[in-house]
């Protein structure tokens, strides 16, 4: 399998460890896997970038502009800001609720999100998943990392079996979180 996903969002929003998840469960199915993360301005706030390539093709972590199978955005601006990214058939799938990243606060501009998402709509395939209503059953909106994980593991796209990805899952969080943090994958699963 061969494979490049981007994840972009704000610092605070889990997009790191979303990341190291993917690249776990990659790497238990037999996979190469190469990763790097860029973070922005500040640990919360700060646009953070994560790429995960899985496959042999691979030279360099980092994935070349136009070559991204999937983009998970867990905030529409960064959707946008990355699309650069996406090859021509990928899929963004992106949250609808918008982390008002530091780039929006320095303007202080009206930003709500509707028109990143218009924009995304008009521009590519995606996935729209409003977290404010799937992650309302977690009471936090700190599940949607695990979240999307869930739905772009049902999508089929990402190639990854269900079962490794709830194992790096139980892995991967500290163990009194785990079992939300299962259903909330099982909640990004029965998303779609």
């Amino acid at each position: 399998m061969n494979k490049d996903i981007l994840i972009c969002g704000v610092g605070g929003q889990g997009t790191v460890l979303a990341s190291k998840i993917i690249a776990a469960a990659a790497m238990e199915e037999g996979n190469t896997v190469h990763s790097a993360e860029t973070i922005g301005m500040a640990q919360r706030g700060g646009s953070v970038t994560s790429h995960v390539r899985i496959g042999d093709g691979a030279c360099s972590p980092l994935i070349p502009f136009g070559s991204a199978d999937i983009i998970l955005a867990f905030e529409p601006g960064e959707a946008v800001r990355n699309l650069k990214y996406l090859k021509k058939d990928g899929i963004v799938i992106v949250n609808t609720s918008t982390s008002r990243p530091v780039t929006a606060s320095i303007g202080d501009s009206d930003y709500d999100g509707a028109e990143m998402t218009g924009y995304l709509d008009r521009k590519c395939s995606c996935i729209f998943i409003d977290s404010e209503e799937v992650c309302g059953p977690f009471g936090s909106s700190r599940f949607f990392n695990i979240i999307i994980l869930g739905v772009v593991t049902a999508s089929g796209r990402l190639g990854i079996d269900r079962a490794t990805m709830l194992a790096q899952i139980e892995k991967r969080v500290p163990a009194k979180y785990t079992e939300v943090n299962k259903k909330a994958f099982e909640a990004g699963w029965e998303y779609l």
